[in-house]
């Protein structure tokens, strides 16, 4: 089968080493195009190209429905522009070439945007932290005196964003001088950032939350249109730098089996807990494989494997996860 992932994270080069050690090397040929001719990636895979550097929207898609066609690819799994590209299967469909979408467009779309999706969610589901959305200073002043009431910390957060660009916790004691000569990431003064705004009377979705201070998880997931395969859960130190452990929360299980039926979701993908003083909460489901994820797959579960064996239609074989394991990563420098 000739699988090509179009430009993504670097981290899918996690994903290509555990399809190559789940399935024989003249089984599965992997293809990866990026817009640099240095990509990481390209290391992992079987066959590279590059991509038009400056290509989006409807041009892009015809350019990707023409390569399918042009490499015979049978599986187009993709990064950019999946949001778009899920409203197109039948395009690709055409050309022989089956697309593997994490969900429709309208899921897919609801997920980019926290403070949709956070709206849209049933608490039976799945809760979130308390938040408030804003769009101006009078807003959010208003947020930060209504969720102060209830939290002693807050945090905001874009709406839109990845890799949790943009978070910081509200800090009402220090300045930002004193933050940055003591080291302090991730955190803003609070009069600042009411400074800032007056410069800026209106601004694109912030969310006001409360904080959670506890342990996070991060869970990689395998699934089949709505059907939980395998979820690994990786519970995160409180401090950088002791490892992860391969966890087995019952409350969190129960979340992710719901949240998968729920949005349908499918292939690889990823969802984030955070523990705060009234229970474990979501943070967000991330339609594309993690930064982590080759440390889930340590566990015993080869997810992309699983994900791979589903849309191929083969005999999937319940993984023995060893809860409890340690696990970390180790940078490997490489010549590109």
């Amino acid at each position: 089968m000739r699988i090509w992932f179009n430009k993504t994270f670097s981290t899918i080069s996690s994903v290509f080493r555990t399809i190559h050690q789940g399935f024989p090397i003249d089984d599965v040929s992997l293809i990866c195009t990026h817009t640099h001719s240095n990509a990481a990636a390209f290391l992992a895979a079987d066959e590279w190209h590059l991509e038009p550097p400056d290509l989006t929207g409807a041009d892009y898609l015809e350019w990707c429905v023409e390569f399918c066609r042009q490499h015979n690819i049978q599986l187009f799994w993709p990064g950019k522009e999946a949001t778009l590209i899920s409203q197109h299967h039948d395009l690709f469909l055409a050309t022989g070439t089956q697309v593997l979408s994490v969900a429709n467009y309208e899921i897919l779309t609801l997920l980019n945007n926290k403070a949709d999706f956070y709206s849209h969610l049933n608490p039976a589901i799945a809760k979130t932290m308390d938040f408030i959305a804003v769009n101006n200073a009078d807003e959010f002043d208003q947020a930060v005196a209504d969720l102060s009431k209830k939290h002693e910390r807050l945090c905001v957060k874009p709406a839109v964003s990845v890799f949790g660009l943009g978070f910081r916790v509200l800090d009402r004691q220090r300045d930002s001088i004193s933050q940055l000569l003591g080291g302090i990431e991730y955190q803003i003064p609070l009069q600042e950032l009411r400074q800032g705004m007056k410069n800026t009377p209106e601004f694109d979705t912030l969310l006001v939350m409360e904080h959670l201070g506890g342990y996070e998880w991060s869970v990689d997931c395998a699934g089949r249109q709505g059907e939980l395969l395998c979820a690994v859960q990786r519970k995160k130190p409180l401090l950088a730098g002791y490892g992860q452990i391969i966890d087995n929360n019952a409350d969190i299980s129960g979340m992710v089996t719901r949240l998968t039926a729920q949005y349908q979701l499918n292939g690889l993908f990823n969802i984030q807990f955070k523990e705060g003083t009234q229970g474990i909460r979501l943070l967000e489901i991330n339609p594309r494989p993690s930064g982590g994820f080759g440390m889930a797959c340590l566990s015993g579960a080869n997810l992309a494997k699983i994900a791979l064996q589903s849309i191929k239609g083969d005999f999937i074989q319940t993984p023995v996860i060893q809860y409890g394991l340690k696990v970390t990563e180790v940078n490997t420098p490489v010549i590109l």
